[in-house]
């Protein structure tokens, strides 16, 4: 693995990797250090083979903060962020890898907003952002029933976005991890940040701040280079 890619592990296997106040501190830090750490690309999120996180630790509650009862759920990072999900992935561990950009789950994986079941409510961004990555009707499905759903049809509705094996869904996130790392970065920053400021904004004010984004990449040595790579390949397929 290079030095681009960063794992984090939720490490609380005994308990399903239910996050109480001490993990919630240490994922969020960890994080706080991954955005910082010039060398660090992309991070990789993960549970273990048995659980991607069941939510919080009801016997330790993590304190309501600003960056999220869970951790890192209300950190605004520069850098990209792939869940690695095997087993379960409930609660407040789907609102945590809601959170993440991208996701990718083992086909054994489940699924589901079951806390609706005891009264426990949404605070981890779940009510934000699962309407934003599967609809809203679909999210409002879960939301409201609490039902549970395997891997399959988790990736349907669109909440997966790459299924895979049971018991390869790490390996399958660090090797996406290390082909996003590898792209030219500051296009691949600008674009995130575009794509992201846009979810607040109105079409004008999106469309005027990629392209002010944009515009700045196109100076950039690294726009020059990869028009330069162009035309190298342009040539070579010619000849």
């Amino acid at each position: 693995m290079s030095e681009h890619v960063r794992v984090i592990s939720i490490g609380q296997p005994k308990v399903r990797n239910a996050i109480d106040s001490k993990t919630a501190q240490r994922l969020h830090d960890q994080f706080v250090a991954f955005d910082y750490d010039d060398q660090a690309r992309v991070a990789v999120l993960t549970g273990d083979a048995e659980a991607f996180c069941a939510g919080a630790n009801l016997k330790d509650l993590p304190r309501l903060r600003d960056s999220g009862p869970l951790g890192p759920t209300r950190l605004a990072l520069s850098k990209p962020v792939i869940a690695a999900i095997e087993g379960w992935c409930v609660a407040g561990g789907m609102e945590l890898a809601a959170w993440c950009d991208l996701r990718v789950a083992g086909d054994s994986a489940r699924f589901g907003c079951l806390e609706r079941r005891w009264g426990v409510p949404l605070v981890d961004g779940g009510t934000y952002r699962l309407p934003r990555i599967m609809g809203l009707g679909r999210a409002l499905d879960l939301i409201l029933t609490g039902r549970e759903l395997d891997g399959a049809e988790a990736e349907r509705m669109g909440f997966v976005d790459r299924l895979v094996p049971a018991g390869t869904a790490l390996a399958a996130a660090t090797e996406l991890a290390e082909h996003i790392a590898a792209q030219p970065w500051r296009c691949v920053v600008s674009d995130r940040r575009a794509v992201f400021d846009g979810l607040g904004l109105d079409q004008a004010e999106a469309l005027a701040n990629e392209d002010r984004l944009g515009r700045e990449v196109i100076l950039s040595d690294e726009f020059a280079a990869g028009v330069a790579r162009f035309g190298e390949h342009q040539r070579e397929r010619q000849a």
